[in-house]
């Protein structure tokens, strides 16, 4: 299935520059939404339906595959569990989801707000803006009522990698190893004067109103509380990391952006530049999290690396799984 930009996806810019509004993509058969929980079996059984997890809230997982440890994909802003289920048009490969689930078991998850094609999320909705603490807690009880063994590996794009990163913080049992396929981090604003990231912040959340208007919960991630939560984490603990960058860069498409009308004339010209300058020190610092680690700079592709290189970001997350399962605690070998 070829990856195609849809409504819902306002605020989705080229590349780094939206960094946080990651595009949703067809998952194509959502498969069955209901039924009762069934408890993990060897072989587990795949499945893709919704689970109670409290305070009468559901909440959609898809799992398939099999082996240990589990994969989770932890999608980007507003990308469903069928982000990583598609890949951009002209590629061969099958996409990063499915090429994982050969060699482990893998699930994904609808957050809140999130979109699967044209289909809004199949988990009930919560107040918007989200946070990087309020998605860990859903994560945390999700995983719980699906029965999702330990040890996972965290597989997390954009936004999301603001999610794993705390959960790994908060479940350092939990939490094996991970893969940051170009995250946010705190370190984008840390790089950016006040002024240049009053400019930021509206392109992080996307110029959403309009769809905002229409589905009151789409989500939009509030990125200074969850910046400011990550700050307070604990550090991570030693485990494989592997970190995956997009390298195609932002500061020359600023004037055919503006021109287009995707982002406002009010952007500087050369903002893109800085920008650039954030993501470098953003994804540099990621890999500096923990020791051993492996930063995949030389990608050939844009912000969403595991739609336009699923072979590149599934071979990195069988790299991990593998590792966990030598018993080793870092990356490299």
């Amino acid at each position: 299935m070829g990856y195609t930009a849809r409504p819902w996806a306002l605020g989705c810019l080229v590349g780094m520059l939206a960094l946080i509004a990651a595009c949703a993509a067809s998952p194509g058969e959502p498969g069955d939404a209901s039924g009762a929980p069934s408890r993990s079996t060897a072989p587990p059984a795949d499945f893709a339906r919704t689970f109670d997890i409290g305070d009468g809230r559901k909440m959609f997982m898809e799992c398939r595959g099999a082996g240990s440890p589990t994969v989770v994909i932890v999608a980007g802003q507003r990308a469903a569990a069928g982000d990583w289920m598609v890949v951009a048009d002209g590629v061969s490969s099958p996409p990063a989801f499915e090429l994982a689930a050969e060699k482990t078991r893998v699930c994904a998850y609808d957050r809140p707000g999130t979109v699967a094609g044209e289909t809004l999320s199949r988990s009930d909705p919560i107040e918007q803006p989200a946070n990087s603490q309020g998605m860990v807690d859903d994560l945390d009880a999700l995983l719980k009522a699906a029965d999702v063994s330990e040890p996972i590996v965290l597989a997390a794009h954009s936004a999301g990698g603001l999610a794993a990163r705390l959960f790994a913080s908060e479940h350092p049992d939990a939490v094996a190893g991970m893969v940051l396929v170009d995250t946010l981090s705190e370190a984008i604003q840390d790089s950016m004067t006040p002024e240049q990231w009053e400019i930021q912040k509206p392109l992080l959340r996307g110029n959403i109103d309009e769809a905002i208007a229409e589905y009151p919960a789409l989500e939009w991630i509030d990125a200074e509380t969850s910046f400011e939560q990550l700050r307070a984490a604990s550090p991570l603990k030693q485990m494989p990391l592997i970190v995956v960058s997009s390298d195609q860069l932002i500061g020359p498409t600023i004037p055919g952006l503006k021109a287009a009308g995707v982002i406002g004339p009010e952007i500087p010209d050369d903002f893109g530049y800085v920008t650039d300058i954030g993501h470098e020190k953003s994804q540099a610092d990621q890999a500096a999290l923990v020791a051993g680690s492996i930063h995949i700079m030389k990608t050939d592709s844009g912000h969403n690396v595991h739609i336009e290189r699923p072979e590149l970001v599934a071979n990195a997350i069988v790299d991990v799984v593998e590792r966990v399962r030598d018993g080793a605690d870092t990356a490299s070998r």
